[in-house]
C-alpha cells in the first residue's frame, strides 16, 4: 500500500493486526525465527488502542519485534523517521528486524506518513544529525546542548506533534521517574489528538501503568494481556519497597 501524503481523519491505531506468513520465511533456525516467540512457526498481534505497551525479560524478542514493525511502516530499524536512513548509526546497532519484516504481513487501516523509531542507543546519532541538517536553513533544535533526559523530552514534544505512528524502544533509559510522568504527559497529548499510534517496549513500572494502554507480556510462550500489578517487575519494586534493606540482603545473598 502506498503511503498517504495528506493526514487521515480516521482516529488511531492505524495499525490493526500482524501476522507472521510462514511462506516467507526461508530458515526456521536463523534469527529472529528462532525466537521461542515463533516455535509454533506462527505468530499475529492485534492492535486495539491508540498505545500499546510491551513488557517481557531481556532476550524474548522485544527489540526485534519493534525492529520489524518500523520496517514496515518506512523507518530505519536503527531508529529514526521514514527516509531518514544515515549511514553511520545504522552500521552500529545489530539489526534483525529487516528480516523480521518480510515475513509479516501487517494489516493498515489507513497507512500514515509520519512517524519516528526512537531507539535510546541511536539518539546522539540521530540528535547530532537533526542539528546538522538545520543549520543554514534557521536556529537547529539544538537538542545535544541539554541534559540527556531534557533532550529527549524536548524530541519527543518535537516530534510527536504531528500526526503520526511511533515506536519506542525502552525510552526511560535515559528518563528519571519524573521524567517518566512528563513522557506520560506527552502521551496523554497524543492520545487525545486520536491521531497517533504509539508502540512501546518497556522495563519500567511507571510506564506500564498509563491508563488505557494495552499492555501485553512477551514470553517465550507468546503475548498475553496482564495487569501491571501481575508483572515481574512490580512485584519485585513491590518487594523492594516493602524492606528495601531486608530485600537487598536477600537478593546480593541468592
Amino acid at each position: 500500500m502506498a503511503w498517504k501524503q495528506r493526514p487521515t481523519r480516521l482516529p488511531a491505531p492505524f495499525l490493526r493486526r500482524l501476522t507472521l506468513d510462514p511462506a516467507r520465511v526461508e530458515k526456521w533456525e536463523d534469527y529472529p525465527f528462532s525466537l521461542p516467540l515463533f516455535s509454533g512457526r506462527s505468530f499475529e498481534l492485534a492492535f486495539d488502542r491508540p498505545v500499546t505497551i510491551i513488557v517481557g525479560e531481556n532476550g524474548v524478542g522485544k527489540s526485534t519485534l519493534l525492529e520489524g514493525v518500523a520496517a514496515l511502516a518506512g523507518f530505519d530499524e536503527a531508529g529514526g523517521g521514514k527516509g531518514y536512513r544515515p549511514v553511520d548509526h545504522s552500521r552500529a546497532i545489530d539489526k534483525s528486524g529487516g528480516a523480521l519484516a518480510r515475513a509479516l504481513r501487517p494489516q493498515w487501516l489507513p497507512k500514515v506518513a509520519g512517524g519516528w523509531f526512537f531507539r535510546a542507543e541511536s539518539f546522539f546519532s540521530v540528535a547530532r544529525y537533526l542539528d546538522e541538517a538545520a543549520l543554514g536553513a534557521g536556529p537547529p533544535p539544538d537538542f545535544l546542548s541539554h541534559s540527556h533526559g531534557e533532550g529527549f523530552l524536548r524530541f519527543f514534544d518535537e516530534r510527536t506533534r504531528r500526526q503520526g505512528f511511533f515506536i519506542f524502544d525502552e525510552p526511560e533509559s535515559a528518563l528519571s521517574p519524573s521524567r517518566q510522568i512528563e513522557f506520560m504527559k506527552l502521551l496523554r497529548r497524543m492520545e487525545k489528538q486520536h491521531d497517533c499510534q504509539v508502540i512501546i517496549a518497556t522495563h519500567s513500572p511507571l510506564l506500564m501503568a498509563y491508563p488505557g494502554a494495552a499492555l501485553l507480556r512477551m514470553t517465550q510462550s507468546g503475548m498475553a494481556p496482564i495487569d501491571v500489578t501481575q508483572t515481574d517487575h512490580f512485584r519485585l519494586l513491590k518487594e523492594f519497597f516493602i524492606d528495601p534493606h531486608g530485600f537487598m540482603e536477600t537478593m546480593l545473598e541468592g
